[in-house]
């Protein structure tokens, strides 16, 4: 895959095919990392410190967290030679959810990230995504010292349709990343009556 290891992103010929990608998630969950370690571009970001403003509305007990998305990530990814993911991932708190609304408008499907020490917290994600009727992959994000818990386990908690893929990924390895997006990507090329 070209790019792919880090050396310059290949220009675009214009015979590529596109896709917009939402990569969507809790608060804190790791959707900036995961942009920004699959774009082979200079990614775009709206993190934001997090200040005194937000107590009481920001996590508190996430103290390794000092940023938060406001607004968007974004990155570009060449996932095979003739296909380009355009990648936008969204904030993940309550407040932003309008965002993450128009983030998805025109997106083929979702990325799901949670991380199982605030499973609880992927539930709205997951019922707003089914809203807008958007394709979407679980990605379970391997945090050091998180819970492991089985397949039938995460599926029974997150209310999963048998068809909706669930991967275990690694935001900080771009290789890992990506082999959730190919999941993804298979999801939506799978014919609806074969899922």
């Amino acid at each position: 895959m070209p790019g792919f290891n880090g050396s310059n992103p290949p220009i675009l010929s214009g015979d590529e095919r596109t896709a917009k990608v939402l990569i969507a998630g809790h608060f804190g969950a790791g959707k900036t990392t995961f942009v920004h370690g699959l774009s082979q571009i200079a990614p775009v970001s709206t993190e934001e410190v997090m200040t005194s403003a937000g107590e009481g509305i920001d996590h508190s007990d996430l103290p390794q967290k000092t940023t938060t998305t406001v607004a968007m990530d974004f990155g570009r990814l060449h996932l095979a030679d003739d296909l380009v993911l355009y990648l936008f991932g969204a904030p993940g708190q309550p407040r932003f959810f309008n965002i993450l609304k128009d983030l998805a408008y025109g997106a083929l499907g979702a990325i799901v990230l949670t991380d199982t020490r605030r499973l609880h917290e992927t539930y709205p994600i997951l019922e707003l995504v089914e809203q807008l009727h958007m394709p979407y992959a679980v990605a379970v994000n391997a945090f050091d010292g998180a819970p492991v818990h089985s397949e039938p386990r995460l599926r029974q908690v997150m209310d999963l349709a048998e068809a909706t893929p669930l991967v275990t990924c690694d935001a900080r390895e771009p290789t890992s990343s990506r082999n959730a997006l190919i999941v993804l990507i298979r999801h939506l090329l799978t014919p609806e009556s074969a899922r």
